[in-house]
């Protein structure tokens, strides 16, 4: 069920919300958060989608932020609530504000929208404060998820980072990293138990993910990581390879192309694995999990990342591959 509010408020909206309850049914007690977005027009029905396919796993009540021309003279909002088949398992509200309600205190346009009781999250999936803690929304939140990814220089987003980092913190491009993390986990708990003495990182050069990984790297094992990005022809997008080097010889994470990965060992056969790339919906639906801080994001992006040091230049790159 869709119900369009043109030029409303916050007081109808909240009796909209009631009326729609009453009237198919849905319930608002199951729902475990608040996810509030923040986004552009162009990028509404994919990020809905995303927080619908999510909310499966998380119910929720879902309040989509769209701020357009804040000098437009006719000041209005508008909204659209969504509920039962049009937005999954949870509820969907839609704000367009233009003119003098995009000057306001965001936070007040949303306070009598949220679920009582209950976390709040903010996503922004594209256009992203400097300080995201430090916004109106952004103050209101137990967590605040950015997305480097989406950014025109993704390695100069995820170099900020730590200087902007509060807890509850939380970029994508951090999430991304799950199954590379899990497998070289994984690795590090079978024999031979050798000390890793060095480690290189590749990774394309729109890929934020490959800083991350090798400043936790770099923190997790505290030897010195060999990291950079390759250009476009020699990988695309994401992550490349992973080596870490043991006396016996180099253990090798390599996609040879997306979606597989394969596992180099001494002395042991090599083994194809499945490394699809993670859909937005499973990044987001992941980081709704866990509703505290993640402590050791906060320790990759500033302690981690200090430690790192700058990258291989690209020539150096396709050398130590």
């Amino acid at each position: 069920m869709i119900v369009d509010l043109p030029d409303t408020t916050v007081s109808k909206i909240t009796r909209a919300l009631v009326d729609v309850r009453e009237e198919g049914g849905a319930v608002a007690l199951g729902r475990v958060l608040t996810l509030i977005i923040l986004t552009r027009e162009g990028a509404l029905e994919e990020v809905i989608e995303a927080a619908n396919d999510a909310s499966r796993e998380h119910p929720m009540r879902v309040i989509v932020l769209m701020i357009g021309d804040s000098g437009a003279a006719d000041s209005r909002l508008d909204a659209q609530i969504r509920v039962g088949g049009d937005a999954g398992a949870s509820e969907v509200i839609t704000l367009s504000i233009n003119g003098e309600a995009g000057n306001s205190n965001l936070e007040s346009l949303v306070t009598g929208l949220l679920l009582p009781d209950a976390p709040v999250v903010v996503w922004w999936p594209n256009k992203t404060p400097d300080v995201p803690s430090a916004t109106s929304i952004g103050k209101i939140a137990q967590r605040r998820i950015t997305d480097a990814a989406t950014k025109s220089d993704p390695s100069a987003w995820v170099a900020a980072l730590g200087g902007s980092y509060a807890p509850g913190d939380t970029d994508l491009a951090w999430t991304r990293l799950t199954r590379w993390r899990e497998q070289l986990a994984a690795i590090l708990d079978q024999p031979p138990y050798e000390a890793i003495t060095a480690v290189r990182v590749r990774g394309a050069s729109d890929s934020p993910s490959t800083a991350l990984l090798a400043a936790w790297l770099r923190l997790a094992l505290d030897v010195p990581v060999d990291w950079a990005y390759l250009d476009a022809e020699e990988w695309p997008h994401g992550i490349k390879s992973v080596t870490l080097v043991r006396e016996s010889g180099e253990v090798k994470l390599e996609r040879p192309e997306s979606g597989v990965a394969v596992l180099t060992q001494p002395g042991q056969p090599v083994h194809d694995l499945a490394f699809p790339r993670r859909t937005l919906r499973e990044c987001l639906a992941e980081e709704l999990r866990r509703l505290d801080p993640d402590v050791l994001y906060g320790r990759v992006i500033t302690q981690g990342w200090e430690l790192l040091g700058p990258p291989s230049s690209t020539e150096d790159a396709g050398r130590k591959v």
